[in-house]
């Protein structure tokens, strides 16, 4: 029988992991893959150490790994998705709309707002990066923007819409974890959600006024040119819409979106083609290396980078939570807290040490829930102020980890790499913020009986 975990043990291996970590990719600038593998063998040996079995490791690898095979799937399906809407001209006709009706002028806050209105209706930031996301993507580059910027303003507003959408996974899974009423979590997260967005809309309209832009409207019509937009565009657009709006799941809307679009690819093209869009991705005609770049793009393959990267950290988080590793470290902490900022504040921190040290936005979301449950009861603080601070942490901030799941796959997606971003991800950064804020001065905090 292995013995728990101690707090000194626990806390060891975080130390030690951290070093890695910060040794691996911000001292020598190595790939996430590196530093993962080498954590993945440090806790199995101390695994072994502790006597573990060798079975009883390698199930708590795949462990790991099986909490998110939806998302890996997911991941496939939308590299499938991206390559047959370009070979079908969806998004380059979304891009040609984009490029003529672009303001350069409030391009930054509009991007957001357009991506924030988009992902409360499509309940899912995954979709609707891949999909409206990278058409912005384009248009931002195009105009001149720097891209770590446009891609922090076009998450920022995916992140609020899978935020607040009672079509979303993340939001269905916090209210859930807190036992309150979907709606009522939705409405009660406005009390930081909307601060967050409102504080990311300012700043990116600053930053709009600061950037230094190479291109003009004629610059931007000249490119619409290059372009031909077609009609029937809007049939996957449309689709995608009413299967959300239907609550259908992602994976079977993903499945139908790809059989109706390719059927339309093989319109014109024979089934060898079919085969290698979805395998390679759509490769343009135009010889117009700016557009070259965003339209030559897509394919199951281009995903496994990203794949690669979350199974190792899926991997790596089985070990962790099956040792016991997080939990050793904060039950004691957890015990000492009396106050009830003190409680928001220890969930907040728990939730994003969960997305570095785990990877997976579901898991960051579930572990502090369990950890911090009991102590929200014994304070007597209202359980949606429980769901709001696991939104506010477990649920924006693994868009900013570049090993995490969310953040590889909006790395991989919009083609800019996480520490690019990350800093200009304005909304996952003040959320945590503005949950701090409610916290510590009490606004937003309901009596228990409002639940």
């Amino acid at each position: 029988m292995v013995k728990p975990m101690t707090f000194k043990q626990s806390l060891s291996v975080l130390l030690v992991l951290i070093f890695i970590f910060s040794l691996s990719i911000l001292g020598f600038g190595l790939s996430p893959n590196v530093p993962l593998v080498i954590s993945i063998i440090v806790v199995m040996v101390f695994a072994r150490i502790r006597r573990t079995t060798w079975q009883t490791i390698q199930d708590q690898l795949l462990k790991g790994i099986k909490t998110a095979l939806a998302p890996l799937f997911l991941f496939l399906l939308i590299g499938m998705l991206i390559g047959l809407w370009m070979g079908t001209n969806t998004i380059p006709s979304l891009l040609w709309v984009g490029l003529k009706i672009a303001n350069v002028q409030w391009f930054l806050p509009s991007a957001l707002l357009i991506m924030a209105l988009m992902g409360t209706m499509i309940g899912s930031a995954f979709t609707t990066l891949a999909t409206v996301g990278v058409a912005l993507m384009g248009v931002g580059t195009a105009i001149g923007f720097d891209p770590g910027v446009v891609a922090g303003a076009v998450l920022s507003g995916a992140i609020f819409g899978d935020k607040s959408s009672p079509l979303s996974d993340s939001t269905n899974l916090a209210s859930s974890i807190a036992g309150t009423d979907l709606f009522a979590h939705i409405k009660n997260m406005m009390w930081t959600t909307i601060p967050a967005l409102v504080g990311s809309l300012v700043i990116f309209t600053i930053l709009n006024q600061q950037q230094t832009i190479k291109g003009s409207v004629n610059d931007l019509q000249k490119l619409a040119g290059l372009l031909s937009p077609t009609w029937w565009s809007v049939i996957p657009i449309a689709l995608l819409f009413i299967m959300a709006w239907r609550h259908i799941p992602a994976i079977p809307t993903l499945l139908v979106n790809i059989a109706v679009t390719g059927s339309m690819f093989m319109v014109n093209h024979n089934l060898q083609q079919l085969s290698d869009v979805i395998m390679n991705g759509s490769k343009t005609a135009i010889h117009n290396k700016l557009l070259a770049a965003l339209l030559n793009r897509g394919g199951m393959l281009s995903m496994m980078p990203t794949v690669i990267i979350i199974m190792l950290a899926l991997a790596l988080g089985g070990l962790l939570t099956e040792q016991g590793v997080l939990k050793s470290v904060m039950t004691p902490l957890v015990n000492l807290i009396k106050t009830k900022a003190g409680v928001i504040t220890g969930t907040l921190l728990t939730g994003i040490s969960a997305n570095f040290l785990i990877g997976e936005q579901y898991l960051a979301t579930i572990l502090p829930g369990q950890l911090w449950h009991d102590t929200f009861t014994r304070l007597n603080i209202n359980r949606l102020t429980l769901g709001r601070t696991l939104e506010d942490s477990g649920t924006v901030i693994n868009y900013l980890v570049p090993w995490g799941v969310a953040g590889s796959f909006a790395a991989q997606t919009l083609g800019v790499s996480v520490t690019t971003f990350a800093p200009f991800t304005f909304f996952s950064l003040l959320s945590p913020i503005c949950s701090l804020v409610s916290a510590w001065i009490g606004i937003g905090q309901l009596n228990v009986d409002d639940e």
